[in-house]
Order: C-alpha cells, then sequence, then structure tokens
C-alpha cells in the first residue's frame, strides 16, 4: 500500500495538485495489482483467441461481408470486456480492501482512479482483440484507417466510462459475474450500434462527414455517462 503514502502527506488539503495524485495514485495500485496477476489480460487473450479462431475456422473459404466483419469484431470486443472489466471494483470487495480504499482517498479520487485504469485496460484488451481478429480474418481490408481508429478511440472510451460505474454497483451483489454483462448490454447497446456502423464504414471506405453524427453520439454518450457517474458515484460506493 506503499503508493497511498500521497493520501496521508495531503488529506484534507483539498488542492486539485492533491486531487490529481490521489487519482494517479489510485490508477497505480490498480495497474500494478493487473501486472502481479495479469487477471483481465489472461483472461481476454484465452477468450479472444478462441473466439477469433472459430470465426475464422467457420468462415474459411467464404468472402465475409463488411457488415459481418463489423458486426463479429463487436461481438467480440463487449465479450472481451466483459471478461476484463468486472473486476476494477469487485476485487476490492474480494480482498477486503474497499474500506481501507475508503479511508484513504476521497470518492472523486477513487472513480476517476478507477475510471482512468479502465481506459487504459480497455485500449489494451481492444487492441489486441482487434489485432487477433484481423490477424486470423484476413480477406477484411479497412479502407479509411483513420475513421477505424477514432472509431476505436472513442469506443474504447466510452466501454470504460459505462462499465466502471456498472462494476461499483455490481461490487457489493452475490451474483457479481453474471449481473457485469447483464447490466452491461443495455447500457452499452446504444456504443455497439454506433460501433457498428463505423466499423462497417471504415470498412467501407466512406468519408469521414458521413460518419460524423455517429462520433457525436459515442462522444454526447461518454461525457453524460461520466457525469452522471460522478454524481452517483459517492451513493453507490458508500451505501
Amino acid at each position: 500500500m506503499a503508493c497511498f503514502s500521497v493520501y496521508h502527506q495531503h488529506r484534507g488539503a483539498g488542492t486539485v495538485m492533491t486531487i490529481l495524485q490521489s487519482i494517479w495514485a489510485v490508477f497505480l495500485k490498480d495497474v500494478r495489482s493487473e501486472v502481479k496477476t495479469r487477471y483481465a489480460l489472461n483472461a481476454v487473450m484465452m477468450f479472444v483467441l478462441t473466439a477469433v479462431a472459430v470465426i475464422a475456422f467457420s468462415s474459411a473459404g467464404e468472402k465475409i461481408s463488411n457488415g459481418i466483419a463489423a458486426s463479429m469484431l463487436w461481438i467480440v470486443l463487449f465479450f472481451s470486456a466483459m471478461t476484463g472489466l468486472q473486476k476494477s471494483f469487485v476485487s476490492e470487495e474480494e480482498r477486503g480492501t474497499s474500506l481501507l480504499l475508503s479511508l484513504h482517498a476521497p470518492s472523486m479520487a477513487i472513480y476517476f482512479g478507477k475510471l482512468l485504469f479502465n481506459i487504459v485496460l480497455t485500449l489494451l484488451l481492444y487492441g489486441l482483440a482487434t489485432i487477433a481478429f484481423f490477424v486470423f480474418v484476413n480477406d477484411v481490408e479497412i479502407r479509411s484507417p483513420f475513421l477505424f481508429w477514432i472509431s476505436f478511440l472513442l469506443g474504447s472510451l466510452a466501454t470504460a466510462s459505462a462499465t466502471t460505474i456498472i462494476a461499483a454497483i455490481i461490487a457489493k451483489a452475490n451474483t457479481k459475474a453474471a449481473l457485469f454483462p447483464v447490466l452491461s448490454f443495455p447500457a452499452l447497446l446504444p456504443l455497439i450500434l454506433s460501433g457498428v456502423e463505423t466499423t462497417y464504414q471504415a470498412l467501407s471506405g466512406v468519408a469521414f462527414a458521413e460518419a460524423r453524427n455517429n462520433f457525436q453520439i459515442v462522444g454526447a454518450y461518454t461525457i453524460v455517462v461520466i457525469a452522471v457517474s460522478f454524481m452517483l458515484f459517492d451513493f453507490v460506493w458508500k451505501e
């Protein structure tokens, strides 16, 4: 718990720098925990390799349309997120460290520290899943790389923003593993639909202007989810 020494030094100061240091400390704690256990990375890699291999073998010798490829990619991304992101708050309850974390860090720092970790983890998990998908399904071409990577980045941010608060909500439930995908799917459905469409547009090579509306939807979704999550987090975390 050495990374929490910053809290003792600055607790109660109420400055912006103190909050930023606290957020960074929570982030580093989760990074060190993931590096030590490699829970998310190991679980996601096993799932991704299995899922993508099944897709590749089942479609061998057949041309996959851009629409089907976009849909299959987002199915893999969604379940990768469900496999790897649910432990952000659940692990605190399982290890009995949630109370200690509450005593050492303000709710704002806990939320944004966890959110920052989930953003980085989602980018990594989505990146690995996307690379594996296009390695195995190599007859699909990205005709608009810029459009594709903008969709990838915004999709990762939106996924992390939604799953962070959901993980906090289900952390104290008895059936955590079952609740996470059940609650996440309706929350992420607008993102998945927009992601499939923008990925299809990137594979088809459409102009950026045609995908602008979808990007605005995903951007607004992310901002609203983060704002609502921040307002609710203190109640969710302490109840």
